[in-house]
């Protein structure tokens, strides 16, 4: 039976496996940061609340989360289970994904030189080639941070509206939106408001990975 405590216990769990604070995670899916405080658990009448369904889409979109894996975090035994099913991924710096012997032509991870950081297996990471750019400086605020890790795979299907990682020919490699995509090239609006929008034709594109979430 489904219960107030359980639903917001998944909330928590959800928050705790993804690196965040409750109210790290509800400012990260686009909410107000206080709207998993505890005060926001109850009504002026003292009675549970539910957290909205539109809360919990959020925060599924922004960890890549499945409404499958938030309806497992609810189960009582799930924090050991999710220890046992934590994988291994190579990570990197952000600032170290330009530079040779990192990736391979396809942008693959390559090499013996990447550290590792463990996260949960969820069906979005089912993908064994996935990888981590953790973020070094301020370049992507708001949206990305210094310190945060975007997990990013790279051959998941890349449809507009996606937050991408593209490595350009010339060895730039930048974490965007995809605006736009044809067989001319590539449209891509900036994270931050004070970078502009770019276009990159087709020829000048090395590879792209699609960002499935990003933790603090």
């Amino acid at each position: 039976m489904l219960t107030h405590d359980k639903i917001w216990q998944a909330v928590d769990r959800l928050a705790t496996l993804f690196g965040y604070s409750p109210s790290g995670l509800a400012k990260q899916a686009g909410l107000d940061p206080t709207s998993f405080n505890k005060s926001k658990r109850f009504g002026v009448d003292g009675k549970p609340r539910w957290p909205s369904t539109e809360s919990i889409s959020r925060i599924l979109g922004a960890t890549g989360a499945t409404m499958s894996d938030f309806l497992s975090l609810i189960d009582d035994e799930v924090e050991q289970a999710s220890h046992n099913n934590a994988f291994s991924i190579p990570v990197i710096g952000f600032a170290q994904a330009g530079t040779k012997g990192y990736f391979d032509e396809d942008g693959y991870p390559l090499g013996d030189s990447w550290d590792e950081v463990q996260f949960p297996q969820f069906e979005k990471v089912s993908d064994s080639k996935v990888y981590a750019l953790k973020i070094n400086g301020d370049s992507m605020e708001p949206l990305y941070r210094k310190g945060d890790v975007l997990i990013v795979s790279p051959h998941a299907k890349i449809k507009r509206g996606d937050r991408i990682v593209i490595k350009t020919t010339g060895g730039e490699v930048m974490a965007k939106h995809l605006a736009r995509q044809n067989s001319n090239g590539v449209e891509l609006n900036s994270l931050n408001p004070a970078h502009n929008n770019i276009k990159i034709p087709s020829n000048d594109i090395a590879w792209m990975g699609r960002i499935l979430w990003v933790s603090q």
